[in-house]
């Protein structure tokens, strides 16, 4: 078996770096689409568009393919390209933990590569098990892509420097990198966080190569051409797909894409408690345990005299993304939890300098125990691989998704919520992205319009619906007005002409005088101020599918969006079934009967659904 792998080119514990942790993930992989950004990414990958700014290009093209298998949803299928990018994050961590032990001697009598693969390994299984790579691998996410593309790209920097040292210096190694790093903005623009990292390995290595202006310049070239992955932006916009963020139609609007103008830049006033909270975004403790955080410095300390290039390459890395992520930004406290995702990069060197660590630690402990032979070292160097395994077992019931339908089934019950031909006006990223896939990917209810408030206030936006649009008073507010008055202006022009609807985020979150919410299940039609409200329609709750929605307790994974959808359920059951116990006769029955599924739904809401019971002489006995 050795021999078959050493013939194809395949060494048995690199394949098991990438198997294992696919393995891993294929068994906690979302099913279908999820919150977040989730609904979003898996439109514009199904139909080759533009995701948000600044687009994700390079992720969109790398997962589009995967949505060609022929087993399971498309969103199952985007999210089995994520767990296979991970997987390559994992080999990632592998293939340079490996490389920088090369060299490293051992006790006499003990195989060296075997040893070297081991710990090589362990940093690989390590990195997998950290909750923030398996929260980005079981859904559709950037950030694995983008981690192993940094990872080939260090890669490809220590085999410049070997071979600057054996006097067989090969610039191709610098090219290919810089075309990867022009290449993997295209996956997140963080990409360029890592180029102080890569630039200290090859000046440290020879300063000189500074004056090198024809390869400096070819670089530059590789760089470029990597880079051009994001003409998809225009390219694509041309083509009208069924999603197209930002229509970089043009050079205006490409930038806007690509510059992320979209986005508010009103930076909040920081206190030191708030930089701590910015910093602590980068957590080594919460992901490798504390344990790893004591490796992680070992190996730095360690490792110092004889890598010293490498641990402060790291150095340079870690200060380069607090000095962005937590000092640049300035994020406000409420959303530092969106940064989280960025430090992934980081983790990855991270788990190399851990397995750097482990390889010496289990030196000492071979020298020690004088240990010689195959057999009592591998038996030895299961030790390696406690770590990884804690980390794994750790991390693995919040990580699991393999049964989250909860997003679907939201999207798929408000859609069912609504009458023919009917608009709703949404309001979060998770109350409106699931809407998109299940209705523009999976095709349900093509009859309706969704329309997402925020986006109300852009041109390229309005352009997308021209029916309902083309002569709009909106056009004329463009820039100009805030979501919530231009969810009033769209309101009234629809208003005459079909059923508006707006989702529950919308109702709590914008004042809509001269309306009043007839609740549907989940969503609320708006009528008249002026005319009765009748009562809530309770037949729609028998058209849902709540598939983890009763006994959401018992569920293995719980993030905060899907704990809001959750939450929402049970609200509105118990706003129904309130307004149902009021208005007596009949409908008392149906109204205890929502307020007791509520209860289940949300146990941490039973005390005031008993009041509400109570006061009308109901229970749920």
């Amino acid at each position: 078996m050795k021999e078959t792998f050493r013939r194809a080119g395949i060494e048995p514990f690199a394949a098991l770096s990438f198997l294992i942790p696919l393995f891993i993930y294929l068994l906690t992989l979302a099913p279908t689409v999820t919150f977040f950004d989730s609904g979003e990414f898996l439109t514009a990958v199904a139909s080759l568009g533009t995701a948000h700014s600044p687009g994700y290009p390079l992720f969109i093209n790398y997962a589009h393919p995967f949505t060609w298998l022929p087993f399971g949803s498309i969103a199952f299928r985007v999210n089995f390209a994520t767990a296979v990018s991970a997987a390559l994050a994992c080999f990632g961590v592998y293939l340079v933990t490996k490389h920088l032990l090369k060299d490293e001697e051992l006790p006499e009598g003990v195989p060296a590569p075997l040893v070297t693969s081991l710990a090589a390994l362990a940093a690989a299984l390590a990195f997998c098990g950290t909750a923030r790579l398996w929260l980005q691998s079981n859904h559709d996410k950037p950030y694995p892509l983008l981690s192993f593309i940094c990872a080939a790209v260090f890669y490809l920097m220590l085999r410049w420097r070997d071979s600057f040292d054996a006097g067989e210096e090969r610039p191709s190694y610098v090219y290919l990198g810089a075309f990867l790093c022009g290449l993997g903005t295209g996956a997140h623009q963080i990409m360029v966080l890592m180029i102080p990292a890569y630039a200290f390995l090859l000046l440290s290595k020879e300063w000189r190569i500074i004056f090198r202006m024809k390869e400096f310049l070819i670089a530059l070239s590789f760089g470029i051409l990597g880079f051009s992955i994001h003409l998809h932006l225009i390219v694509r916009a041309l083509a009208k797909p069924l999603l197209n963020w930002g229509d970089s139609k043009n050079l205006t609007q490409f930038l806007w894409n690509l510059l992320r103008k979209g986005y508010p830049t009103e930076k909040p006033q920081r206190d030191l408690s708030l930089l701590w909270s910015q910093i602590n975004a980068f957590n080594v403790q919460y992901e490798f345990t504390v344990v790893g955080l004591l490796l992680l410095i070992a190996g730095l300390v360690f490792f110092f005299r004889t890598k010293r290039d490498i641990v402060l390459s790291y150095l340079i890395a870690l200060f380069t993304f607090l000095l962005i992520i937590a000092g640049y930004f300035n994020t406000p406290g409420e959303l530092i939890f969106l940064t989280e995702e960025f430090f992934t990069p980081l983790y990855l060197l991270s788990a190399v300098v851990i397995g750097l660590a482990l390889f010496g630690l289990l030196r000492l402990l071979l020298s020690a125990f004088r240990v010689r032979g195959k057999v009592p070292a591998l038996g030895l160097s299961a030790l390696l691989f406690v770590l990884p395994l804690s980390v794994v077992l750790l991390h693995y019931v919040e990580n699991d998704q393999h049964e989250n339908y909860i997003a679907s089934d939201y999207a798929q019950n408000s859609l069912r919520s609504l009458p023919q031909g009917a608009v709703m006006f949404t309001w979060g990223d998770s109350g409106a992205f699931p809407l998109w896939y299940i209705q523009g990917v999976e095709r349900m209810r093509d009859d309706l319009d969704l329309l997402h408030t925020p986006h109300l206030v852009f041109e390229w936006y309005l352009d997308g619906f021209p029916a309902l649009f083309r002569g709009s008073r909106l056009r004329s507010l463009v820039d100009q007005t805030a979501p919530e008055d231009a969810l009033l202006v769209a309101v009234a022009e629809q208003f005459p002409r079909r059923p508006v609807f707006i989702d529950f985020s919308t109702k709590y979150s914008v004042a809509l005088p001269g309306y009043q919410a007839l609740q549907h299940g989940i969503v609320y039609q708006l009528i008249p101020a002026s005319q009765p409200l009748p009562l809530p329609d309770s037949g729609v709750w028998a058209l849902y599918t709540q598939r983890g929605v009763v006994g959401a307790s018992d569920m293995f994974f719980r993030d905060l969006d899907t704990g809001k959808a959750i939450q929402i359920y049970a609200a509105a059951l118990m706003e129904s079934g309130e307004i149902l116990l009021s208005a007596g006769g009949g409908a008392q029955v149906t109204g205890a009967q929502q307020l007791c599924l509520g209860k289940e739904i949300s146990p941490e809401l039973a005390p005031h659904i008993d009041q509400i019971l109570a006061r009308y002489g109901a229970s749920c006995r």
